[in-house]
């Protein structure tokens, strides 16, 4: 029985017999390979995301989540919805938060790997799961989480080119390399109008998926009621460049030479997505820093209590501590996004 052709192999037999591919193709068909075949996550896989770092992290998405229902006044009923959950680690850590308030949300997990959906099964056996937000419940309040989510959903990439605007495309060099090559389409439509005059060689970045999923999102936040947290690593204001990146066995590598076999991300567009969810009738209520967040939430008193209560892990609870708010590691580049319904109340930190 042959092996099956690596994603690699494909795509340059795709080039070869159609033409370049776009930015978005390469790295949407890449990272549904990667996750579809392996538990990414840990020491042992190519990156570590926050919840895995320290057990506060989802003690504070939760404890947000039952403080801003607590202000709504404990509706009954109100579903805990997290995007692309992992491991479950946060979906756990936060569940157990809640419990303590006396919120014990029925649980919906989106998640389109089989792998992932053991392990979360493990970790959250009462879940439910769903391929999309289509199939969750459409008749009560959510409270939402999606941590390092939106940052894996394909993005479109425009270039500058002498000839006007391209769409980035990916093409094969004559060893056999996968590099970018400015299309032959012009693309000079799909920009603003206040962005077209950029220099030569300048990048734009957008993201029909997380528009599309953040939609959705507000949609049913508006017409449901509940709250949301985003959070991710990205910006807050409109700029241009490539963000595309790709990490394996926790190091950088070329986003294109490893298709199928690296986590591709790129950075999120916090501004874009702000407007988006206001124009489908959400609340937004702020984007800022993870590190200001964790710590308007309470994480150093958090931290305080896990190392007294056991004093030799003191100094690994402050190190995972300083690694989610540190402004040099997790606490700058990565922001969290609130969102509500529009009869539902401000939520602490923003």
């Amino acid at each position: 029985m042959t092996e099956p052709a690596s994603l690699a192999e494909r795509f340059r037999r795709l080039i070869a017999a159609t033409g370049p591919i776009s930015v978005a193709q390469f790295m949407g068909e890449s990272n549904a390979r990667y996750y579809a075949s392996r538990d990414p996550f840990g020491t042992e896989g190519d990156f570590i995301t926050a919840p895995e770092i320290s057990q506060m992290f989802g003690e504070m998405i939760g404890l947000w989540l039952a403080d801003t229902w607590e202000r709504a006044a404990c509706p009954a009923g109100v579903c805990y919805v997290e995007l692309g959950p992992g491991r479950g680690t946060l979906a756990a850590d936060a569940l157990r938060a809640m419990k303590r308030f006396g919120l014990e949300p029925e649980v919906h997990l989106v998640e389109g790997s089989p792998e992932l959906r053991q392990q979360q099964q493990q970790a959250v056996p009462q879940a439910q799961f769903h391929q999309d937000l289509s199939t969750v419940p459409a008749d009560r309040p959510l409270l939402l989480a999606a941590n390092e989510f939106l940052d894996a959903l394909p993005v479109r990439q425009l270039v500058r080119t002498a000839e006007g605007w391209r769409e980035v495309m990916v093409a094969v060099d004559g060893e056999g390399h996968f590099v970018r090559v400015a299309g032959p389409l012009p693309m000079d439509s799909a920009l603003p109008e206040a962005r077209r005059e950029a220099e030569e060689g300048t990048v734009v970045e957008t993201c029909p998926g997380a528009a599309a999923v953040m939609a959705e999102a507000a949609e049913r936040l508006a017409r449901q009621g509940g709250a949301a947290l985003f959070i991710d690593y990205g910006y807050v204001e409109p700029r241009t460049g490539s963000t595309l990146q790709a990490l394996a066995k926790h190091r950088k590598v070329d986003p294109f030479a490893l298709p199928g076999e690296a986590d591709l991300t790129a950075h999120v567009d916090f501004a874009v997505l702000a407007e988006v969810a206001g124009s489908r009738g959400a609340r937004w209520l702020g984007t800022v820093e993870q590190g200001a967040w964790l710590r308007a939430m309470g994480i150093d008193r958090r931290a305080e209590t896990l190392a007294g209560g056991s004093p030799r892990h003191h100094e690994t609870v402050m190190r995972a501590r300083d690694r989610l708010t540190g402004d040099e590691q997790m606490g700058k580049l990565f922001k969290v996004m609130g969102l509500a319904g529009p009869d539902w109340p401000d939520g602490a930190g923003f």
